[in-house]
C-alpha cells in the first residue's frame, strides 16, 4: 500500500480529468499546434484538501484565478490553453506564469481540452451548427450584464434608409457606452430545429474506436430549402447571448433582406484554415469567432456571406449550455471509480466527499466588448424580417454604415 506522504493530485481532480477524458477524448485534439491536456497537477494532502468543485472558464486570467482560490476549487477547465509553447522559467513577472503559481499553491490543478471539445461529437462545432439550424436558440434574449449599457434601440418600419448627419459632437466626453459583453443563457427554445444535414468539414484521422461518428473540426450545415440571412443572424445572435452588435459581411451592391443561405460552415474561435476547406470553401455563410481581412474580402468576392463574432464568444456559452451538464453527468461516475482504486491512506474523510460541483466562471469574457455611440441618430436600419443589425449593412454600396 502506497505511503501517505506520497504526491498525489486530489481524488476529485483525477475524476475530472477522467470525464473530461471521456467526454473529449484528446486523441482528437489537432496536436501539430495544440496543447490539451492535464496541464498544471497540483499536489495535495488531506489536510489541505480542496473543495469538490470544478470551475469551467474559457481563458484562464488572473481574475478566474482569483475566482478559483476564492471558491476553493479543486481543478480548473480552461478551454484555452493558458501553457501553449514550452516555459523556461516560472516567475512572477508573467501574468500567466503569476496564475500558474497562484493556483499551484492553493492546490488548484488545471485542465485544458481546447481543440478536443471542437472536434468532439456533441463539441462546439456541433453546439453552433445546433445554434444556425435553431435547434439550441435560447427561449429568451439574453440581455448585456448587469450595469452595463443595453443595445440600443432600433427605428420603426419604414424609416428613412438614409444616412442622417450626425449630430454636431463638440466633445467626445460622455458619448460612447462603456463596453458591454454578451452574457450565454442556458435556457433553450423547445421548437425543433430547421429541417438540414450536417457533415465535418475536416474528418479526424484516428478517432479512438469508441468515439461516435462525425468527430473532426468545423461543420457544415446544408438546409433542405434556403433561409434568409436576416433569420439566421437573429437566430446566430440569440444562441451566443444576444451580443450588442458583432461583424456581418456581405457582397457589395446585395441587399441583406434578399440574401438566402443554403449552406453554412462553422467553426469556433479563428476559422479561416478550417472553413477554406473543401465544399465550405463554397459556403453561403462562414461564422466564426474571427477571420482575417483578406479572407473575408474573399468570401465576399465569391458571393458569400460572413458573420464574425469575436474569437471567445464562439465558445464561451457552450460552457452552460453544454459542457456543464455533459460533465455533470458523468462526473460522479467517475468519482465512484476513483474511490475504488484509491490506494493512499489517510484520506478516508476526503473520499467520504460526496460533493460534485460544476460551476461556470463569472469572471470570464472576451478581452474585447462593444462601445456603442450614445444619442446618435444612426441606430441600426430594421431588416424587413424584424432582426436588426447595428449600424446599416442594408442595400447600397456595400459600405456598412455605422455610428461615428
Amino acid at each position: 500500500m502506497a505511503s501517505s506522504s506520497s504526491t498525489t493530485a486530489s481524488p476529485f481532480t483525477r475524476a475530472v480529468v477522467s470525464s473530461m477524458r471521456k467526454l473529449y477524448p484528446e486523441a482528437l485534439a489537432d496536436k501539430s499546434f495544440d496543447n490539451t491536456g492535464l496541464l498544471l497537477e497540483a499536489p495535495s494532502t488531506p489536510s489541505q484538501h480542496q473543495s469538490n468543485l470544478a470551475l469551467l472558464t474559457i481563458d484562464l486570467t488572473r481574475a478566474v484565478c482569483t475566482e478559483a482560490i476564492e471558491k476553493k476549487a479543486s481543478c480548473v477547465i480552461a478551454y484555452h490553453p493558458i501553457i501553449f509553447r514550452g516555459l523556461k522559467a516560472l516567475t512572477l513577472g508573467d501574468s500567466q506564469q503569476e496564475s500558474l503559481l497562484r493556483l499551484a499553491f492553493a492546490g488548484i490543478s488545471v485542465y485544458s481540452p481546447h481543440t478536443a471539445v471542437d472536434a468532439a461529437p456533441g463539441g462546439l462545432s456541433d453546439w453552433l451548427a445546433d445554434i444556425v439550424s435553431g435547434a439550441s436558440n435560447t427561449s429568451e434574449t439574453s440581455s448585456s450584464k448587469p450595469n452595463q449599457s443595453p443595445k440600443q434601440a432600433s427605428k420603426p418600419q419604414g424609416q428613412d434608409k438614409k444616412q442622417p448627419k450626425l449630430p454636431n459632437r463638440p466633445s467626445m466626453a460622455r458619448q460612447y457606452s462603456k463596453p458591454t459583453y454578451p452574457a450565454p443563457s442556458t435556457q433553450r427554445s423547445s421548437s425543433p430545429s430547421t429541417e438540414h444535414t450536417r457533415s465535418t468539414i475536416i474528418p479526424s484521422p484516428n478517432p479512438p474506436p469508441d468515439t461516435p461518428k462525425g468527430a473532426g473540426m468545423g461543420r457544415l450545415v446544408t438546409f433542405s430549402s434556403a433561409q434568409s440571412l436576416p433569420t439566421l443572424i437573429e437566430r446566430i445572435a440569440r444562441g451566443v447571448g444576444t451580443p450588442a452588435g458583432f461583424h456581418v459581411a456581405v457582397p457589395q451592391g446585395a441587399a441583406v433582406e434578399k440574401l438566402q443561405i443554403r449552406t453554412v460552415a462553422v467553426c469556433a474561435g479563428s476559422g479561416g484554415s478550417v472553413l477554406s476547406q473543401g465544399e465550405a470553401g463554397r459556403a453561403d455563410l462562414w461564422l466564426t469567432g474571427e477571420l482575417g481581412h483578406h479572407e473575408a474580402l474573399a468570401a465576399t468576392e465569391r458571393g458569400g456571406c460572413v458573420v464574425s463574432l469575436g474569437h471567445s464568444n464562439t465558445e464561451r456559452g457552450y460552457l452552460p449550455a453544454v459542457m456543464k451538464g455533459r460533465l455533470e453527468g458523468v462526473l460522479k461516475g467517475e468519482m465512484e471509480e476513483v474511490r475504488k482504486g484509491w490506494e493512499e491512506e489517510g484520506w478516508e474523510e476526503v473520499l467520504g466527499d460526496e460533493g460534485c460541483e460544476v460551476v461556470v466562471s463569472e469572471m470570464d469574457r472576451d478581452p474585447f466588448g462593444i462601445v456603442l455611440l450614445q444619442g446618435s441618430e444612426v441606430e441600426g436600419t430594421r431588416l424587413e424580417d424584424g432582426s436588426v443589425v447595428e449600424g446599416s449593412i442594408s442595400e447600397g454600396s456595400g459600405n456598412g454604415r455605422r455610428p461615428g
